[in-house]
């Protein structure tokens, strides 16, 4: 398992399209990957999911996977995050 915390670096967090991009690049990953705020984990390839923590810019994330290519799908994801989902 491998593990990063990121902030939000956009205004509008991750709603709609930053959403639509961020869970894109995950299903790249064959890892099961996770997104964490504060106590809540949701699948980081589920739309509803990303969408139900209601994350807006400045807010702090946990990006968490477990799998073959865990740390690569980390790295990319926070990579992404703090481009301000402009890749």
């Amino acid at each position: 398992m491998y593990v990063k915390d990121v902030t939000v670096q956009n205004q509008v967090g991750l709603h709609a399209r930053p959403a639509t991009f961020f869970i894109q690049k995950a299903n790249e990953f064959k890892s099961s990957i996770w997104i964490e705020k504060e106590e809540r984990r949701v699948n980081a390839k589920s739309l509803l999911g990303v969408l139900s923590l209601g994350i807006v810019g400045g807010t702090e994330i946990k990006v968490i996977a477990d799998g073959i290519d865990e740390q690569n799908a980390v790295d990319a994801l926070v990579r992404l995050v703090n481009s301000g989902f402009v890749e």
